[in-house]
């Protein structure tokens, strides 16, 4: 095993947390260290983080690692490997031999085994087990638990070392030594890649690189089971397809591995991925099992909430006037229509594009809803779960309507741990209505999760737009539901948010119909197009964003947008040139290099993964508040709207700058003042879909530059990727069955 340089040693004291995967947070006697800094500890008790199998009071461990200063704990020694001492002096393994992890061994007893088998005792008892045969006054009931008891102690520690040999970090093995125990060196002699089966956080590279450190040959008939699986799921989620033809996962095997396999191999290696239950073969079509078993459930619930009868509620035309009252507002037909479907329907769907009043009939159904069922605040609460794919979505949810809302991820409280959510199919919501705004964004496996985590008699609503680019992840839900014709839809298609020198709701309309007119290059109260060349853009977003600054405008309410991340206008090299313009360098700011990256307190930065246990997710936005360093360490603390949270150079990579992002990453949210450049040098992102999900991200004021040809030349493609999806199909077919 390859030791970190710093280690301390000592004994363990007590665990103040521990996870179901092996990390542990608790408390250290140290002893003895080869680290200058840290012997002022020696002979005092230190908190330790990690992953460890057990940890046994009784033992002397050394812990390899660092020490850090926590912001909110103080000082911690982060373990990254460790090794249980055992003890070599006559009096160190007479207490050992007589400690609790022997029962019935006392001190006296523990002595005579000593003196007979000598200060080496431990080994001999592992190499020589017989020879406690030797010991006076020791039953073979006890010589045989001794060396039970010893063989399990020297066990886990062997397996993790020789995990460890094999490339697997300690978390890892930690992981692959829980699910296999003894068995472990076993199960990875005969068929390493089964820990790719039975384990989702060991990574396909550690286990192939581990397989062929162990000798097995390319074209192992395991190996290109454990490959064609990777591929289809890299390729599956990778384009948000629900399934692949043989073709393209044949290309994806040479693309990725550089091997061309036959059909004849494939269709072997197909059957038996289908007999371990691992894929589905719908034909010439190759799923994930849990892909294709998300389908189904989800046809399934969606035709038993749509077939449940509808309840016949009164009252709603005498809120709706009262709440038109109270608020100042007038609600349209197809607004009215929403919030009574909703109120009598199990099942619903609400779409509209921008300025439709979408978040207007949500906060209008809360409110129906509970004067209806005679609700005070808290029961309401308890009742209606309001929910979004994204932290920004959901927090305007809750702006909106004055009640909590949530990331669907937070609602399912999802467990980092285990990886699962622990609102589930064995642990369901008690929630009576779910309403789901950006919908658009949900894919199939999220929406899976979500049903499995209610009750057969719940309200759901759906609200989004599915013109919108869609989920990141496999599917096209929101679109397939809306072309189905088989559930409850209401169109909302009067636009508001807008007067008579406005033009952005009418823009993207327009552009949703593809029929844009010439007034696109005109300019209104809420919208500018400048026209500039693509050599030009950089030069004249500079200047645009110093007015923007001028006026007031701080980094929340305005976003640069564009489509892609390289080439001369790409959003890599843009947001090095507008950091000078938001956040140039001072004496007073702090300030690291990341690969060709500077890190600059007051920096704006992007959130490029989901870190549900941070309660921030893929897309949020935050502001660099300080940097660190601590025992040579950087480590940033981003503010995600008072969400404070610490990246350290491992996850450095999770963030980006953010003063200007992409179209897919702005999603779901919605900002006052939105600039977006427009170039032929975007051409091959340049569609429909993307350019009206950009337009569609402002609230206020969208001002774009670039050229003109270029934004017509997007609004004519419809040429989006289509993704391969059943679900259509399997809702006509379910509804048509039934008649």
């Amino acid at each position: 095993m390859i030791k970190l340089e710093t280690y301390i040693k000592g004994n363990y004291r007590k665990s103040i947390y521990q996870s179901d995967k092996g990390y542990v947070i608790g408390l250290f006697k140290v002893r003895e260290t080869n680290d200058e800094e840290l012997e002022d500890y020696i002979n005092r008790t230190i908190t330790f983080t990690g992953y460890f199998y057990e940890l046994n009071e009784d033992d002397t461990y050394i812990f390899y690692g660092e020490g850090v200063k926590h912001p909110r704990y103080g000082f911690q020694f982060q373990v990254g490997s460790y090794e249980k001492v055992k003890p070599t002096d006559r009096e160190g393994v007479i207490e050992f031999l007589s400690s609790d992890l022997f029962p019935g061994v006392g001190e006296k007893l523990a002595f005579n085994i000593v003196d007979t088998l000598g200060d080496d005792a431990l080994n001999v008892i592992l190499k020589k087990p017989e020879d406690l045969n030797l010991v006076p006054k020791l039953t073979k009931k006890v010589a045989d638990k001794i060396v039970k008891i010893l063989k399990k102690y020297e066990e886990s520690h062997e397996i993790i070392v020789y995990l460890n040999d094999l490339g697997f970090n300690t978390k890892e093995a930690l992981s692959v030594y829980g699910e296999y125990k003894s068995s472990t060196i076993k199960v990875a002699e005969d068929n390493i890649y089964q820990i790719l089966y039975d384990l989702n956080d060991v990574s396909f590279s550690k286990v192939d690189g581990a397989a062929l450190k162990m000798g097995i040959d390319r074209s192992d008939k395991r190996r290109l089971e454990a490959l064609t699986l990777q591929v289809l799921k890299r390729l599956t989620y990778q384009n948000g397809d629900s399934f692949l033809n043989k073709d393209r996962i044949k290309n994806g095997i040479r693309s990725y591995f550089g091997m061309n396999l036959s059909d004849e191999v494939l269709d072997e290696v197909f059957e038996r991925l289908s007999d371990m239950d691992e894929i589905v073969i719908d034909g010439e079509d190759y799923y994930l099992r849990e892909i294709y078993e998300a389908e189904d459930f989800i046809v399934n619930c969606l035709f038993n909430m749509t077939k449940k009868e509808n309840k016949s509620v009164k009252k709603v035309d005498d809120l709706l006037k009262q709440m038109e009252e109270n608020y100042g507002i007038e609600y349209n037909k197809k607004q009215k229509e929403a919030v009574k479907k909703a109120i009598s329907n199990n099942f619903l769907i609400i779409t509209g594009g921008p300025g439709t009043g979408k978040t207007t009939i949500i906060k209008a159904i809360t409110e129906v809803y509970e004067h209806i069922n005679k609700l005070d605040y808290d029961e309401l609460v308890d009742s209606v779960a309001l929910l979004a794919p994204t932290g920004r979505a959901s927090k305007r949810m809750s702006e909106s309507t004055d009640m909590p809302a949530y990331t669907i991820h937070r609602f399912l409280k999802w467990n980092k741990d285990t990886s699962e959510f622990m609102i589930n199919e064995d642990n369901k919501s008690n929630v009576k209505m779910v309403v789901v705004d950006e919908s658009s964004m949900i894919d199939i496996n999220l929406f899976y999760s979500l049903l499995k985590g209610l009750k057969s008699n719940v309200k759901m609503i759906l609200v989004g737009d599915y013109n919108q680019l869609p989920s990141v992840g496999p599917g096209q839900l929101l679109k397939d539901f809306i072309l189905c014709d088989c559930v409850p839809i209401v169109h909302l298609d009067l636009l508001y948010r807008q007067d008579e020198n406005s033009y952005i709701n009418t823009l993207a309309l327009e552009i949703k119909d593809g029929e844009v007119s010439d007034n696109f290059l005109n300019t209104y109260s809420d919208y500018t197009f400048l026209k500039c060349s693509s050599q030009h853009i950089k030069k004249n977003l500079k200047n645009i964003c110093q007015q923007v600054l001028d006026k007031g405008y701080d980094y929340k309410r305005v976003q640069l947008l564009a489509p892609m991340y390289k080439g001369e206008n790409g959003i890599d090299l843009l947001n090095k040139e507008l950091q000078e313009v938001f956040n140039p360098p001072k004496v007073s700011k702090k300030e690291i290099k990341y690969g060709d990256v500077i890190f600059r307190e007051n920096d704006k930065v992007l959130q490029l993964v989901n870190m549900p246990d941070e309660n921030i997710f893929n897309g949020d936005i935050g502001i660099i508040r300080y940097i660190k360093t601590n025992k040579g360490q950087n480590e940033i603390y981003v503010d995600f709207d008072g969400n404070v949270v610490k990246y350290t150079p491992k996850n450095f990579a999770s963030i980006k700058h953010g003063y200007i992002i992409s179209i897919h990453k702005s999603q779901g949210s919605e900002f006052e003042l939105i600039i977006m450049p427009i170039t032929h040098s975007y051409n091959r992102m340049l569609y429909k879909k993307l350019i009206y999900t950009g337009i569609t991200r402002a609230k206020k004021k969208l001002i774009m530059i670039g050229e003109p040809d270029a934004f017509l030349s997007s609004v004519y493609n419809d040429n989006e990727y289509i993704r391969n999806s059943k679900l259509l199909d399997k809702i006509k077919y379910k509804f048509e069955k039934a008649g």
